[in-house]
């Protein structure tokens, strides 16, 4: 990590990564890594054929852009849109969703939780396989 001021450059190599069956997260901004109270954000990388099935973040926004690969992304309820790079999605606190990677390679994301927070979740999950900072 990179001080800068009272800002600061993370890479993967800084933060945890935080595994699960269908694929993996790194947060590169969230309080334990850089301080930021306000908002977290990381990336997360789903395996062909996997998603994180229904849930929702009671406490906060989620904001989720859409790098490359194609998914079926469900808000609210509704029936699912596909979603491929350059895609951003926008829901809500508490509104439930889902994101599944219907292509054949990685769908890569980049998400953000406003305010900061929810993804603590993750880390607690019974599924989940962490990697300390620097040893993956």
């Amino acid at each position: 990590m990179h001080q800068l001021g009272r800002g600061c450059i993370t890479t993967e190599k800084d933060v945890d990564q935080i595994i699960f069956d269908w694929g993996k997260i790194h947060f590169l901004c969230e309080e334990k890594v850089t301080g930021a109270k306000s908002i977290s954000f990381g990336t997360v990388l789903l395996e062909p054929g996997k998603g994180h099935i229904r849930h929702n973040h009671p406490d906060a926004d989620e904001i989720i852009f859409f790098v490359s690969g194609e998914g079926e992304q469900m808000v609210d309820d509704q029936p699912p849109v596909k979603c491929s790079g350059g895609a951003c999605v926008w829901i809500p606190q508490a509104i439930y969703h889902s994101t599944i990677n219907t292509g054949s390679q990685p769908l890569m994301l980049v998400v953000a939780y406003i305010p900061a927070g929810s993804e603590q979740a993750l880390r607690h999950d019974p599924a989940v396989k962490i990697i300390p900072a620097g040893q993956h």
